[in-house]
């Protein structure tokens, strides 16, 4: 799990927490299922079974892979729409292309972000290049939806390219753990990422038996999804593993220990730690559509049926449909209304 790393984490600026901070407590731990998304790419589905006003502002959470394709497995998505969130899509092993009909779009590849406001309405497509699926090779990465509040649901669509390169590196207290900030800030150390919702992104790595202790905003929620290894969350050590996302509430400090002992294919514990101001409005929700109500969710619907969103471009056409067969079945979206 390479994504991005640091040649020597004892210069890297130190995170201290406030002692008299009060850590957060554990409210829930869930297990990701396991499913596919796509064309076939295998995903957990990490926010499955938490309530939505546990997630506000966040929506969805698809971890991808970790899997070894062999030569002409890769898969990627067709061509579908979106409406009223962002997607970050943040790449930790593989390569992955991104295009939209608005003219972003690029590769990705370890420790990249893509990051696109949906806004009023986007197609996009996201597949692996061609030399991958001849070639194969590992593919590892997540795909997070942050919702918008109603003022922006309707903002212009845009597309932001994080490198590698741009990632705040910073380490804990003791160097056992390298905190990477895409998006946010951390002890006074801002991310890269621009985010129309308040929120702050990291990917941190504990080496075995490392304790991070990660001040946080006291006025954000608290989730952190354990990508690989074993430890433990909270300052009374529940323990976690693969697939689990941890619910953390009241306090301004997170606690996360890595066990002393890893299993081999999982040599340290790596973690992704997100959190946001909730907006607290109504969410309608059902496949590539976030609104606030049932009938802005009906009206997307109508608006990409009749082109609204705009089309395919032109040197695509020939190779793709208009559309996916089913436009719901895209990044684990739900086939029926979800409202909350």
């Amino acid at each position: 799990m390479p994504a991005v790393t640091a040649s020597d984490i004892t210069i890297l600026p130190r995170v201290v927490a406030d002692p008299s901070a009060r850590a957060r407590r554990v409210k829930k731990i869930t297990t990701a299922p396991q499913g596919y998304e796509g064309e076939g790419f295998p995903v957990r589905r990490a926010f499955a079974g938490v309530p939505m006003e546990e997630l506000d502002p966040f929506i969805h959470l698809d971890q991808m892979g970790e899997v070894e394709y062999a030569p002409g497995e890769p898969k990627g998505t067709p061509w579908h729409p979106h409406r009223g969130f962002e997607t970050v899509t943040y790449i930790i092993d593989g390569i992955f292309d991104h295009k939209d009909n608005h003219g972003g779009g690029g590769t990705i590849t370890n420790g990249d972000t893509q990051w696109m406001t949906a806004g009023a309405g986007i197609l996009h497509i996201e597949t692996p290049p061609e030399h991958l699926v001849m070639s194969g090779g590992l593919f590892h990465g997540f795909q997070l939806w942050v919702n918008l509040p109603a003022a922006k649901k309707w903002s212009k669509p845009a597309y932001q390219d994080l490198r590698a390169s741009d990632v705040v590196l910073l380490s804990s207290f003791d160097g056992g753990a390298l905190i990477r900030v895409i998006a946010g800030e951390v002890a006074g150390h801002q991310g890269p990422g621009s985010t129309q919702t308040p929120i702050t992104l990291v990917h941190a790595t504990l080496q075995p038996g490392a304790e991070l202790r990660l001040p946080w905003n006291p006025d954000y929620n608290a989730l952190v999804y354990t990508l690989a290894g074993r430890g433990t969350v909270g300052e009374d050590r529940q323990p976690v593993h693969t697939g689990q996302l941890s619910v953390m509430v009241d306090g301004g400090v997170l606690v996360m220990r890595a066990d002393q002992t890893q299993e081999s294919r999982s040599p340290e514990m790596d973690v992704l730690i997100l959190g946001g101001e909730p907006i607290r409005e109504s969410v309608a929700w059902m496949g590539p559509f976030v609104m606030n109500t049932k009938a802005e969710v009906l009206q997307a619907f109508e608006d990409f049926q009749k082109g609204k969103l705009g089309t395919i471009p032109v040197e695509h056409v020939a190779a793709e449909p208009t559309a996916p067969a089913n436009i719901l079945d895209v990044h684990g979206a739900p086939t029926d209304l979800q409202e909350g």
